[in-house]
């Protein structure tokens, strides 16, 4: 078999995978999406390889790990108003550049304090005419709602970024009204859950990824009255 076949054998079976994860998540995103997010997967690879932003070099399992993984908050955070969200250390664009992908009604921002990360994150929002991606580098803490940022966001999420409490004062003054911080995490130990005076833990939900045999949880911190 050439090469030029293989590829193309391994495209299509990362492509049914992508599809067969998307059905179990119980979500629909059109044919033309899943062709972009497997693209933005390629390269990412492509980048990866100077800029080492993730240590998955498996395509399947960046399949799992990194797509499939990322959209499955979506079942929770689509029954939710949201309209701007911001992704903090968002690294190689996980889960935001997904996000911007699937859901173009939101206006999503990636950011993180490493220029040669969002050097990544800019490309891709080039490469795949995101007009609905912004990208932003600095320190969350930094950030300032009408100067970095136009407008405080109704969803800050992270994945794998740091402890819940650490995560929640960082971004604290960029939550709009209302909002809600979505922490992803693998195991949601005790210990972490602390949080700041004025802050409540309201859900811990278990995250089911597809083909993939590890804990995921979704952690989604509000403002107390």
């Amino acid at each position: 078999m050439t090469a030029s076949r293989n590829a193309a054998q391994g495209g299509n079976e990362l492509a049914a995978l992508l599809a067969d994860g998307i059905g179990q998540l119980g979500l629909t995103i059109g044919a033309e999406q899943q062709a972009r997010l497997l693209d933005y997967q390629m390269l990412l690879a492509k980048w990866n390889a100077s800029l080492q932003m993730t240590s998955i070099r498996d395509p399947r399992q960046m399949v799992v790990k990194h797509l499939l993984d990322s959209l499955s908050i979506l079942p929770r955070l689509d029954r939710e108003p949201i309209s701007r969200v911001l992704d903090v250390g968002s690294g190689g664009g996980l889960p935001g550049v997904v996000l911007a992908i699937v859901r173009p009604n939101w206006q999503v921002t990636v950011n993180d304090i490493v220029h040669k990360k969002t050097a990544f994150l800019t490309q891709a929002r080039a490469t795949f005419k995101l007009a609905n991606l912004t990208v932003v580098t600095g320190r969350v803490e930094s950030l300032v709602v009408g100067k970095e940022v136009p407008a405080p966001f109704d969803a800050i999420v992270s994945r794998a970024f740091a402890e819940l409490n650490d995560f929640v004062m960082l971004g604290r003054n960029l939550l709009a009204p209302g909002g809600s911080f979505w922490a992803m995490k693998g195991v949601a130990a005790e210990s972490e859950l602390a949080l700041p005076d004025r802050y409540e833990l309201v859900e811990r939900l278990a995250l089911n990824v597809p083909f993939l045999d590890a804990e995921r949880h979704l952690l989604r911190v509000k403002v107390t009255a």
